[in-house]
């Protein structure tokens, strides 16, 4: 083989291994680019998702002595489900009491376990927890139901409204006004309007892209979700005027037109019967007052910026509605009404429940 050929060999592996290095370097760069297409692909997936899938709550003055609180509100929950269990098993336990007003009581104490239940365990639950988030979700659900509790809550005060009402200024005709299939019929059509009417109001809130996942409150309302967007909540703000307008304007102005006739009548009435007749109203009047102006506090707490005033009294105001209402009820008509009060301490004295004879 002569010196030429030699040569001409060597420039050949030379170039061979060039191109192997050659051939390396554009495998890992296009690789990498490979990696980078597929990561810019994810980012952009996220970027599109309207919806962070965590949301974060404020508990940062709670935190500090977490389990106090923790404690409290265990305590408090059970003193709900116990209160409010008490009277709905009175009224169902016994059949003289199986008139519309105690219907209306024991729908009403279901109604605050409701929404017990769609407050306190999230709340329990994030004040032992470290992280203190809540999927969207799961936010999501508490906004409803939080939101349909208000709904019922205020629609059973106006049916026990006009249930006194009629009890009063027309007791002749009352039976067959206010029989139980009728009271079960209005209460029907009030769960059903309750319903569309907040399921709209969450289609609307959905339908909003989230730019922050930070919640302003320990707990999800509707308000404190659409806070959270950068996009126009015209919309929103619109139909969460008429559902003010609705629950707290016209529910509240033909509860306070029943009452108005009621008090008209006692005022004309012997003292016996005015007697009879505020004896039965109080409650109520004392559940609606209580109701309305936790559920307008919270509306305008909701429209100004949180630091007008200290977080301890925000927090107290915000969460009215939800804790003190549910034990306040079974309490005032347990305490109040003689009949729910009489059959259940029969129920709690009678031997016979322990298995003692």
């Amino acid at each position: 083989m002569c010196l030429g050929d030699v040569r001409k060999n060597k420039q050949e592996v030379v170039d061979f291994q060039v191109s192997r290095e050659e051939l390396h370097v554009q495998y890992n760069t296009s690789e990498a680019m490979w990696r980078n297409i597929k990561q810019m692909k994810v980012t952009m997936q996220n970027s599109t998702d309207p919806h962070p899938s965590v949301l974060t709550l404020t508990f940062e003055e709670m935190a500090e002595i977490k389990y106090v609180y923790s404690t409290l509100i265990f305590l408090w929950f059970v003193m709900i489900v116990v209160s409010n269990c008490t009277v709905i098993g009175t009224i169902v336990m016994h059949r003289s009491l199986h008139e519309p007003m105690y219907v209306l009581i024991a729908a009403l104490s279901a109604n605050g376990l409701y929404g017990s239940a769609a407050f306190f365990p999230n709340l329990f639950v994030n004040l032992l927890s470290k992280t203190h988030t809540i999927s969207y979700i799961a936010c999501i659900v508490q906004v409803y139901g939080l939101h349909t509790y208000g709904g019922y809550e205020m629609a059973i005060l106006g049916i026990m409204a006009i249930d006194r009402y009629v009890c009063i200024c027309n007791p002749l005709r009352y039976n067959s006004i206010m029989s139980l299939s009728t009271v079960c019929r209005l209460f029907a059509i009030a769960l059903v309007y309750g319903l569309l009417q907040f399921t709209i109001q969450l289609i609307l809130t959905i339908r909003l892209p989230l730019c922050s996942s930070v919640v302003q409150k320990f707990y999800c309302d509707n308000w404190s979700v659409v806070k959270l967007s950068c996009a126009d909540t015209t919309v929103n703000n619109v139909y969460g005027l008429f559902i003010t307008i609705v629950v707290l304007g016209l529910t509240t102005g033909t509860i306070l037109i029943s009452y108005l006739q009621i008090l008209r009548l006692c005022m004309r009435s012997s003292t016996d019967h005015r007697s009879k007749a505020l004896q039965t109203c109080i409650p109520h009047i004392i559940s609606l007052t209580y109701f309305v102006l936790s559920l307008l506090s919270d509306t305008l707490l909701n429209r100004y910026p949180g630091n007008i005033m200290p977080i301890e009294l925000r927090v107290l105001i915000s969460v009215q509605a939800f804790v003190i209402a549910p034990l306040l009820n079974p309490l005032i008509y347990g305490l109040k009404l003689k009949e729910i009060r009489v059959k259940a301490k029969q129920i709690f004295c009678n031997r016979n429940i322990f298995g003692v004879n």
